[in-house]
């Protein structure tokens, strides 16, 4: 039996699919841009959330056991996440991204400059 594209399609995207976390302090502009700019992107599963206890969505244990990819935008938010959830980042790599807290949600520069830094990570992990 052959499979119709659009089930063989889906079967490999999800089979290839990557699960990305995108972190920052309040998930208020620059997560939540990440997420927005990488949804809809083939093969690629995006959340975002924040370390701050004010934060809109804070990040949980769940979020770190379901991402195959953590971005976290300063150097602050790594060692934050690696302090709070030293069992759960044991074995997972984050990657700071260096986006200072300076944009709005969906700003064009911070719209690019996700798209730069995150490419090539992404491209990696679906082995691209």
């Amino acid at each position: 039996m052959v499979w119709p594209s659009t089930e063989w399609a889906k079967l490999l995207t999800e089979t290839n699919a990557v699960n990305v976390l995108f972190i920052c302090s309040r998930n208020q502009w620059r997560s939540p841009t990440g997420e927005q700019v990488w949804r809809g992107e083939a093969g690629v599963h995006v959340r975002s959330a924040g370390t701050s206890r004010s934060a809109r969505r804070r990040v949980t244990v769940a979020d770190l056991r379901w991402a195959d990819l953590i971005l976290v935008m300063e150097e602050k938010h790594k060692s934050r996440i690696k302090a709070d959830f030293r069992e759960e980042t044991r074995f997972k790599d984050l990657h700071v991204l260096d986006v200072p807290d300076e944009y709005q949600f969906m700003d064009p520069e911070l719209v690019e400059l996700l798209r730069e830094k995150c490419a090539p990570l992404i491209r990696a992990k679906l082995g691209a």
